[in-house]
C-alpha cells in the first residue's frame, strides 16, 4: 500500500510539474500581428485542392450543410469548378483533399475555409518563435463561413484577396506588427470577450493600423475602403483573436505529464480537443446545439450543431470564459443577465488551473480570466467548457441564423482522462 501510495504522489506530482510549464508557457506568450500574406507562401502542404477546415479531420460524407456549401463556394472561388454543382460533384468524387486547419498552425472560424491563394494574418509568438495563421474576417450577414456561397460572397473574398489583405501586409510591415496582448487587455475592460464581442479590439486594431495603412497606400480610394471596411466589420478582431489563441496554445503542446488543454475546435459533427500530455492526438464527441437568439423568420428547427475553430479563445480564458467582462453578450447570445454573465466566468475557474493576471475583468474585481482548462477538473466536476457561438443555418448557402451558447461535450474529456491515465501507467 505504501509503494501504491507513493507512486500515486509521484505521478501528481509529475503532472504539477508538467501544469506549472504549460501555465509558464501560456502566459509568457508575445504575440505579435506581423504580416497578412498569401497562405501557400507560408503553408507549404497547402497544395493545389488542398482545402482545410475547421474542427478534427472530416471527410465529405460527414459534413454538415453549411460546411460542405463553404466547401463548393471555396472550389469556385480557387477555379478548381465552374459552379457549385461541379465543385459538389468534384467533392463526392473524392477531387479535394479535407484537412483540419490546425494540422498546419491555423485556424479559421465556423466553416474555417483555408485554401492556398486566400490572404492570411500572420500572427508571431516572439517568446517561442512560432507563427500561427488565420484568413481575414469576411464581415457580416452571407459569409462563407456560414456556409454563404453565392456571387456576393465570393466577391467579397476576391477583395479580400487583391486589396485588403495586401494592403494590410503592407501596413504590418511598415509598422514592425501590432502586440496583440496588452490590446485584448484593454478590449475586456472596453466590453469585449473576444468570441462574439470585438467591437472594442476591432476598433483598437484600426486606431493602431490606420497610420501604417495611410502611409503606404497610393491609393486613397482604395485606403478609404480598406478603412470603411475594417471600422463596419464589429467583428473583424475575431479572426486576430484566433490566431493569437493559437499562437499561444500551440507551445503548450506535448509537455509530458500535462493535463492542460491545447486545442478545443468543431466542425459540425464532431467536437475535439488536444491535451498537452497526450501530444496531438484528438479526442472527439458528438457536438452540441447551441442555445441562444435567433434571427427573425429562423429558430431551433433551422439550426446547425455548433462548429469553428474559435474556440481556441476559450481556450486561452477569453469567448464564454469571460463573460463577465461583457455582460452585453449575455443577452445577446440569450444566456441571461449580466449576473448570469459573472456565474459563468466564476464556474470556469472551477475547471482551470489560473487566472490570467494580464487579462483582468473589472466586474469582478480585476480578477483574471480563468485560463488553462484541466481534463482532471472537467472529468472530476463535470462542468464542461462554455462557449460563446454564432449559429449557422443547418442547409448549405443560407448563413448565420443566430447567436448563442453551447458547452464542450463531456465525452471528449472523458476520452482524453482514459488516455492520459495510460500514459502516466494509470488504470482508471
Amino acid at each position: 500500500m505504501a509503494r501504491s501510495t507513493a507512486g500515486q504522489t509521484g505521478i501528481a506530482g509529475r503532472i504539477d510539474a508538467a501544469n506549472r510549464e504549460a501555465l509558464r508557457r501560456m502566459l509568457a506568450a508575445d504575440p505579435v500581428l506581423v504580416d497578412v500574406v498569401p497562405a501557400h507562401s507560408v503553408m507549404p502542404a497547402l497544395a493545389e485542392r488542398t482545402i482545410l477546415h475547421a474542427g478534427p479531420p472530416i471527410g465529405w460524407e460527414r459534413m454538415c450543410g453549411p460546411m460542405r456549401g463553404a466547401v463548393a463556394g471555396i472550389a469556385v472561388f480557387e477555379g478548381w469548378a465552374k459552379d457549385l454543382d461541379e465543385a459538389e460533384a468534384l467533392a463526392r468524387d473524392g477531387a479535394f483533399t479535407f484537412d483540419a486547419n490546425h494540422h498546419h498552425d491555423a485556424v479559421g472560424p465556423m466553416t474555417g475555409m483555408t485554401t492556398r491563394s486566400q490572404m492570411v494574418m500572420v500572427v508571431e509568438n516572439r517568446a517561442f518563435g512560432n507563427s500561427t495563421y488565420c484568413t481575414i474576417n469576411e464581415g457580416l450577414g452571407k459569409v462563407m463561413r456560414f456556409g454563404g456561397n453565392d456571387p456576393e460572397v465570393l466577391t467579397r473574398l476576391r477583395w479580400l484577396k487583391d486589396v485588403l489583405g495586401p494592403a494590410l501586409g503592407r501596413a504590418l510591415r511598415d509598422c514592425g506588427g501590432v502586440p496583440l496582448k496588452n490590446l485584448v487587455a484593454r478590449g475586456l475592460t472596453m466590453g469585449d470577450e473576444m468570441h462574439q464581442r470585438n467591437v472594442a479590439c476591432s476598433g483598437l486594431f484600426l486606431r493602431a493600423i490606420a497610420p501604417a495603412l495611410a502611409r503606404t497606400s497610393d491609393d486613397r480610394g482604395r485606403l478609404a475602403e480598406a478603412l470603411a471596411f475594417i471600422a463596419a466589420n464589429d467583428q473583424f478582431f475575431l479572426n486576430i483573436a484566433m490566431a493569437l489563441g493559437k499562437a499561444i496554445m500551440d507551445p503548450v503542446r506535448n509537455i509530458d505529464g500535462s493535463s492542460v488543454v491545447t486545442a478545443m475546435s468543431r466542425n459540425g459533427t464532431d467536437f475535439g480537443i488536444r491535451v498537452s500530455g497526450c501530444g496531438d492526438e484528438w479526442f472527439t464527441a458528438p457536438v452540441e446545439q447551441p442555445r441562444g437568439l435567433y434571427f427573425p423568420g429562423y429558430d431551433e428547427a433551422d439550426a446547425n450543431p455548433d462548429m469553428g475553430d474559435s474556440t481556441i479563445v476559450e481556450t486561452i480564458g477569453l469567448g464564454g470564459f469571460a463573460m463577465a467582462a461583457s455582460p452585453a453578450v449575455a443577452g445577446f447570445v440569450g444566456a441571461g443577465s449580466a449576473a448570469d454573465a459573472a456565474l459563468f466566468t466564476r464556474e470556469m475557474s472551477e475547471i482551470t488551473l489560473v487566472e490570467n493576471p494580464e487579462w483582468t475583468i473589472p466586474a469582478l474585481d480585476y480578477q483574471g480570466v480563468p485560463s488553462g482548462i484541466d481534463i482532471r477538473l472537467v472529468a472530476d466536476s463535470g462542468i464542461t467548457p462554455i462557449i460563446n457561438t454564432g449559429i449557422a443555418h443547418r442547409l448549405a448557402g443560407v448563413g448565420q441564423v443566430g447567436a448563442g451558447i453551447v458547452n464542450a461535450p463531456l465525452g471528449c474529456f472523458t476520452l482524453a482522462v482514459r488516455a492520459f491515465a495510460g500514459r502516466l501507467g494509470v488504470s482508471r
